[in-house]
Parts: C-alpha cells; sequence; structure tokens
C-alpha cells in the first residue's frame, strides 16, 4: 500500500538492533521496557537475507546497533554480510565489550564507520552517567584504535541537565580523539528515558546557552569536525520530522525480527508490527499495518491537516504525542501550535535532583 495519492518512497537507512544486552544501564536508554531476551535474537543467516533484501529496496548504509552490538560472537560475520549486500555499515557502540581484536576484524570483513557514545567529559561523570566504572577509559582505547585503523569515527554525545554545559569541552573531547563527526543528540523521552525524564531535563537557560554555543563552536571548527545537533523538543516551537516521516525513509528491525517504522514504534499500544521471520522486507515496507499508520497526510487532524508544515514535519513524532497526550494521531505537543502545547512547556521546566534509575539487562 503506497502513501495516499503519492508514490512509496524508498528506504535509505536500515537500524539492525543486533541485540539488547549491554553492559552500561544509562537512564535515558531508548530500547522499550520489554527487551528481546538473547534466545529470541536472529541467527546469522536471517540477519544476511535483511541486509540483502534492504539492499535490494534501496537502503544505502545500515546502522549495526543494540544494546551493545559486541555481545554478538557473530558480529564479524555481519559485518561481511553488510559489505556482501553492498551496503555502508556504521557500527553503533558503547565501547564496552569492542576489543582491539575484534575491531581489527571487523576492518577486515569491511565495517565502514564507527559512532562511539560518549557521556560527558570526564571519567568520573560519564562513568557516573553511564552506570558502568571504567567505561571512558575503554572509550577512549577503542576510539583510539578506530583512527588507527582509519576508520571514519564519530561520538555520539547524549545530552541532558547533568552535561549539557560541558558542550564545549565534549566537542573538544572529540577532535583530540580524531573524530570527524560530533552528534550532539538531546535525550529523547520515551520507554526507560521517561522514568528519569525529571532528573534528565535541561532548563531553558541551559538550552538556550547551548544553542548558542554549538553555532560559536561550528564557526570556530569549521573544516575541521562537523557538529550535528537539534533543539531539544521539549524546548523547542516546532516539531521534528519523525524519521523524515513515518515509513518513508527508514526502517528498524529489532532482535527478535519485528520491523518497525522508527525505534520507539512499539510503545504505541494497537500497531501490528510484521517479522521478517513471516515476511520479506519489501512486503513488510509496502503492506505491514504499523508502516501505513501514519503514512502520508491522510490520518491528520487539525491542526497539522491543513498546515502549511504538514509536509516538512509530518504532525511531528507520532511515539511523543503518544507519550503526552495518550494519543498517537494527536498533533505532537511539541508544536506551538498543538492543543496540549502547554504541556510540554510546564514539563520543560520540571527538574528534581533525584537518583537515576539505572537501565540493567
Amino acid at each position: 500500500m503506497a502513501e495516499t495519492g503519492k508514490a512509496l518512497h524508498n528506504p535509505l537507512g536500515l537500524l539492525a538492533e543486533l541485540t539488547h544486552r549491554c553492559p552500561l544501564g544509562c537512564p535515558y536508554c531508548s530500547n522499550p521496557l520489554a527487551l528481546d531476551p538473547r534466545q529470541d535474537e536472529l541467527d546469522t543467516p536471517t540477519w544476511a537475507r535483511v541486509f540483502a533484501e534492504a539492499a535490494g529496496l534501496g537502503v544505502l548504509q545500515v546502522h549495526l546497533s543494540g544494546g551493545e552490538p559486541g555481545a554478538r560472537r557473530d558480529l564479524a560475520d555481519l559485518v561481511a554480510a553488510a559489505r556482501s549486500a553492498g551496503l555502508y555499515s556504521n557500527l553503533i557502540t558503547s565501547a564496552v565489550g569492542i576489543t582491539a581484536d575484534t575491531l581489527r576484524q571487523l576492518a577486515d570483513t569491511g565495517l565502514d564507520h564507527v559512532q562511539i557514545s560518549i557521556q560527558d567529559n570526564t571519567p568520573e561523570s560519564a562513568d557516573r552517567i553511564a552506570g558502568y566504572a571504567g567505561a571512558f577509559a575503554r572509550k577512549q582505547a577503542l576510539a583510539a584504535e578506530v583512527v588507527r585503523l582509519k576508520i571514519p569515527l564519530t561520538v555520539n554525545a547524549v545530552m541532558h541537565r547533568a552535561n549539557i554545559d560541558h558542550l564545549g569541552d565534549m566537542v573538544a573531547l572529540a577532535l583530540w580523539l580524531g573524530a570527524s563527526r560530533v552528534e550532539i543528540a538531546h535525550a529523547q523521552y520515551y520507554g526507560w528515558a521517561l522514568k528519569n525524564r525529571a532528573a534528565l531535563m535541561p532548563t531553558t537557560d541551559q538550552v538556550k546557552r547551548a544553542a548558542a554555543e554549538v553555532e560559536t563552536l561550528r564557526t570556530r571548527h569549521r573544516g575541521e569536525i562537523v557538529i550535528d545537533a537539534v533543539v531539544p523538543d521539549y524546548h523547542a516551537r516546532l516539531p521534528k520530522p519523525c524519521v523524515g516521516g513515518w515509513g518513508r525513509r527508514s526502517l528498524n528491525v529489532t532482535p527478535a525480527g519485528k520491523v518497525l517504522p522508527c525505534h520507539a514504534a512499539e510503545t504505541i499500544p494497537g500497531l501490528e508490527f510484521w517479522s521478517v521471520r513471516e515476511h520479506s522486507l519489501a512486503d513488510i515496507w509496502a503492506n505491514s499495518p504499523a508502516f501505513n499508520a501514519f503514512r502520508g497526510t491522510a490520518w491528520m487532524r487539525e491542526p497539522c491537516r491543513s498546515c502549511a508544515r504538514r509536509d516538512v514535519d509530518f504532525g511531528g513524532c507520532r511515539c511523543q504525542a503518544f507519550a503526552l497526550t495518550g494519543d498517537a494521531r494527536a498533533t505532537d505537543p511539541v508544536c506551538h501550535l498543538a492543543p496540549e502545547h502547554d504541556k510540554v512547556a510546564a514539563l520543560a521546566a520540571e527538574q528534581h535532583d533525584e537518583p537515576y534509575t539505572y537501565r540493567r539487562m
């Protein structure tokens, strides 16, 4: 089923969640509340088939993610399968669980890029946020090995109240590590992160300072490093387009094989997700009820239905709309035109200094 009145787009990116197993306990974890156990994970041949089918659909890059993908003993075989399918492979890793020997194997089998998450610019703070002693040192060591092997490196920094004032130091750290790109990714409040929202929420003043600093840093380091950053949702006036539009350009395969239009789609009740165990990726992309639930604009209500931006932001994030209103078809309350925008403004002003609830498998 194509978008109403429009041709169906080809997906460009595949997020392959190889496992939910992870040594870290990050309080902003974006994985679902119900994690897939190891015994339910897709095997190597099935992932290889998924990669080949993805390439046939037009996918150009695969993000090998988790959990921690290093928990998979067949990771090198999966990288080889991605290369065989003609996909650009990006390893998204905590760096805890990937040894230098493993990284060399991945490089030998065709890994194209590595993204390492770093929680703060000092060992003490970074390890406290990650809930893992010694994580920062292991991240530095793996980053050095990535650069030594001449694999492009991105540093991913999830920002929140505890580290947003260290943004400049995080960019300096990324430069020192040899990264070509740093991703300033503000915490997204779905799933587990909702448990820690008040502890993670930055203040409005922090967000304003950070936005100004990003522009200064982009000017200062132009030609040295790419700095990607967006305003955190709860402090924005306009919503972000959900993964470029629901079911338009990307798909996500869970460790157990369910295919989702976006990473957090399982937080919306009532959606029917098809699995690669029973369907081809092409069939799922075109015909899955979940993918067609919010494609196009026919599902929209006012004020989205008549908004000039409806083909720009697609009504905003469906998961966020549900999390904040209980209705996945509502206008994303981040939008200043949304009937429930005041609720977002109130939550953005709600900060509590309370201990993190750490995520454990």
